[in-house]
């Protein structure tokens, strides 16, 4: 079987809390960066989380 092309990214909260969530996406499907609005339990709200590298 061949590889699957999903690569795993960090969604980290724009609310500079340094809270993050861990997802995979298929850069051949979705080319652009991952924006998704989620929960931050830190300040327990919905915020926007940005793609970030992995460190």
């Amino acid at each position: 079987m061949a590889k699957t092309a999903a690569m795993t990214v960090k969604l980290l909260s724009t609310a500079d809390t340094g809270f993050f969530y861990v997802k995979k996406r298929n850069p051949r499907k979705q080319p652009e960066k991952m924006e998704m609005k989620k929960y931050d339990p830190v300040i327990r709200k919905h915020v926007l989380f940005k793609e970030a590298k992995i460190k």
